[in-house]
């Protein structure tokens, strides 16, 4: 099969607009609008596509609920400085940072929930021990 890695996630959200406005207020998300009314959230190389509940694109998940996201995004801004930036916002960090193992090895985690629950784990491979 030769799996490479991840495009995108979808997430399934309460409001595009408000889960727009918290990615890209608050982690530097770049916000993407596609024809047929699609809006993802640009991270990097990869992306996370939004559904809205009940405005799901076919196909979907088979129980596509908001706040059941958890995922992992790296950074290489130092954890403090994220941290700083996120409380400065009043974003409140729910965990760490903490030591945790990523794809590639150890990394250092900090976690904060989105405006739906979803869980954001947030780490640095450069900050690992």
């Amino acid at each position: 099969m030769n799996i490479t890695g991840l495009d995108h996630i979808v997430l399934t959200v309460k409001s595009i607009e408000r889960t727009c406005d918290f990615y890209e207020q608050m982690l530097g998300a770049e916000v993407i609008k596609y024809n047929g009314g699609r809006t993802a959230l640009g991270l990097g190389d990869q992306k996370i596509n939004l559904h809205e509940v009940g405005k799901e694109f076919e196909p979907k998940a088979n129980a596509p609920t908001p706040g059941s996201g958890d995922i992992c995004l790296i950074t290489t801004a130092s954890l403090a400085q994220v941290e700083q930036n996120l409380l400065a916002r009043g974003v409140e960090i729910e965990e760490g940072p903490i030591e945790r193992t990523g794809a590639r090895g150890p990394i250092k985690s900090i976690y904060i929930r989105d405006p739906d629950g979803n869980l954001i784990e947030i780490a640095s491979y450069s900050e690992a021990a």
